[in-house]
């Protein structure tokens, strides 16, 4: 995993690209990143973030290609809690790729961030999402209805969280 960097704009771009109609499925800001001018400035905005010191988003990359993403999305200092987000490109999916950089996040979100408590919202008819919460030990919370617009209809999330108390597998 690295961070995103303006150079990286057109590998992610092409990957979001070869991957539209899955994430679209599940991620609400397709739209917004509809050509490479559009992910170099969301690359921006993650740097400007990451400054900050608000969360980060960072490129996971497999045999040396950019295969996904994983990020905070956001920081609430106040409350030492972070959300959790991340997305795979379709053929490195089920191959660990995405548990493991997860746990990685997480291990820096609690032993370098000293935050207390990592969420995981998603589609609750996101599987594969879902999945990689419960692989990693999250407790199922609840049900947010209603929670996010995507595309012309409402979205339940399903919500999972993970204290810095509780045991990470593996």
């Amino acid at each position: 995993m690295a961070l995103f960097e303006p150079p990286h704009a057109r590998e992610l771009f092409d990957l979001i690209e070869a991957n539209r109609p899955q994430l679209r499925q599940w991620l609400n800001w397709l739209d917004h990143r509809r050509n490479p001018a559009d992910v170099a400035a969301y690359i921006g905005l993650c740097l400007r973030q990451f400054a900050a010191h608000q969360g980060f988003h960072a490129g996971i990359w497999f045999d040396g290609r950019l295969c996904g993403m994983v990020a905070h999305h956001g920081i609430d200092w106040p409350n030492q809690t972070t959300s959790l987000e991340y997305w795979l490109d379709v053929s490195h999916q089920g191959k660990g790729i995405m548990t493991a950089s997860c746990r990685a996040v997480i291990d820096h979100s609690f032993n370098t961030l000293l935050l207390n408590r990592v969420i995981i919202r998603c589609a609750t008819g996101n599987q594969r999402s879902r999945a990689v919460a419960e692989r990693l030990g999250f407790t199922f919370e609840g049900i947010s209805r209603q929670a996010e617009w995507l595309y012309g209809r409402c979205v339940d999330l399903a919500v999972y969280g993970l204290l810095k108390t509780d045991k990470v597998p593996g």
